[in-house]
């Protein structure tokens, strides 16, 4: 009874054990030396714990913006930031999201095998950050830790393999080849994005005949852009409440310093979360990638969205750029018409909408780059508005995914749950 207690209430009740676990059976499966197991049994348990802590600091910072933003302006204002809102969601629901990427990665490699889907999805924090949309909304909606994982992890492998074939068409333009797929859960966006360009643009006027300043580059910092954007919307935020407000909130600190290290804090947060993912992420995958090699032949790596922009790094910053203003837009009408504000957060609008570039320019040039990409900025922009009361009914405050493919999912399983509900 007390080595039954021991599993699982101890190594199956703390989310960094059990996915260190994994990793562990993984590693001896492929008959790894006893050093090479116990290195990347400790780094994943490690990088587990790493995001838990960046995660923590995260929330603690969207809940000093929430409350700036609510007394400055009267409204919700909502972060658009799957880190964030996956860190939120790990403090509630630890266990449940390990078990659903864990299992919906292996079913991943089992659907790849089966069928005529043969991508394997390697952005594995997309899949952490997909886990835990799947999870937050099987919550909402009261089913079981069982459940959960069982449909999680179902959902997680047919998404993992089906979705980067919605937009391969596009990708082999890009590439000039058939040997990788985009693994990043915006396919929705880049294709409509490639379809775009094909209706209004030349693809032989491409983007790489432009010359753009070389300060914009800047922007491909991730932790340059969140530090920069969080500052600029944490210091409004707290002008607009005024100097009782935030010094009320302070607790001491000068009220004019208070919300850039809130803005720090915030960055530094999603700096510790994404090491963390990357260092345990990277240990967990070479346990089952070294399995799927043998078992699944034909297939094809999904990657991360960044492999597209050696091809056009120009559509990346122009692309960047007419998604952050279709945002802003979006964030004023949504302002007027009474709707949560989505505020556009620099990050996940480079990363998203350069990609969106990259692919609108494939098929469509400048034309193609500029209105692909500001259908992007929309998509992320009404997605997380239509879904944000999702996440705030389990205590997930001020945050939400931007991704397309997360929210047209979500949306179908929040449709369907209210109609058998």
């Amino acid at each position: 009874m007390e080595i039954l207690n021991f599993i699982v209430f101890g190594v199956l009740g703390q989310a960094s054990l059990l996915v260190g676990t994994i990793s562990l059976v993984g590693l001896i499966l492929q008959k790894k030396s006893a050093t090479q197991v116990l290195s990347g049994t400790l780094k994943t348990i490690v990088g587990f714990v790493i995001f838990g802590i960046g995660a923590a600091a995260a929330s603690d910072a969207l809940t000093a913006f929430q409350e700036l933003f609510t007394r400055g302006f009267n409204v919700k204002g909502v972060l658009p930031l799957a880190e964030a809102v996956t860190g939120m969601a790990q403090t509630k629901f630890p266990m449940v999201i390990a078990l659903v990427m864990v299992c919906g990665f292996a079913l991943n490699l089992v659907v790849a095998r089966l069928t005529r889907f043969k991508n394997i999805f390697l952005t594995g924090q997309h899949n952490l950050y997909l886990a835990a949309m799947l999870t937050i909304l099987f919550q909402y909606f009261g089913m079981s830790n069982t459940m959960t994982v069982i449909l999680g992890s179902i959902l997680l492998a047919f998404s993992a393999a089906i979705y980067p074939a919605i937009a391969q068409k596009y990708m082999r333009k890009i590439t000039g080849n058939d040997e990788i797929a985009i693994g990043h859960y915006c396919t929705i966006a880049y294709a409509l994005s490639g379809w775009v360009g094909e209706k209004i643009g030349d693809p032989n006027k491409s983007t790489e005949k432009l010359k753009m300043p070389g300060w914009l580059s800047i922007f491909k910092d991730y932790v340059v852009s969140i530090a920069a954007t969080m500052s600029i919307i944490f210091y409004i935020s707290a002008l607009a409440a005024g100097q009782e407000q935030v010094e009320e909130l302070a607790g001491g600190m000068h009220w004019l310093i208070y919300p850039f290290m809130k803005a720090l804090l915030f960055t530094g947060g999603m700096y510790v979360i994404i090491t963390g993912v990357r260092m345990f992420i990277g240990e967990i995958l070479p346990a089952f990638l070294g399995i799927s090699e043998k078992l699944i032949p034909n297939s094809r790596p999904a990657l991360d969205c960044p492999v597209v922009f050696p091809y056009a790094p120009t559509a990346v910053i122009l692309g960047f750029i007419s998604a952050y203003i279709t945002g802003l837009i979006c964030m004023f009408i949504f302002a007027l018409v009474g709707m949560t504000i989505i505020i556009p957060v620099a990050g996940p609008y480079f990363f998203i909408g350069g990609t969106a570039g990259v692919f609108g320019n494939a098929s469509g040039g400048i034309k193609g780059a500029i209105a692909g990409s500001a259908l992007a900025g929309l998509l992320i922009a009404v997605g997380p508005a239509v879904m944000y009361n999702v996440c705030d009914s389990v205590g997930l405050v001020g945050t939400c995914f931007p991704e397309t493919d997360f929210n047209f999912l979500g949306y179908i399983i929040y449709t369907i749950g209210n109609i058998i509900s």
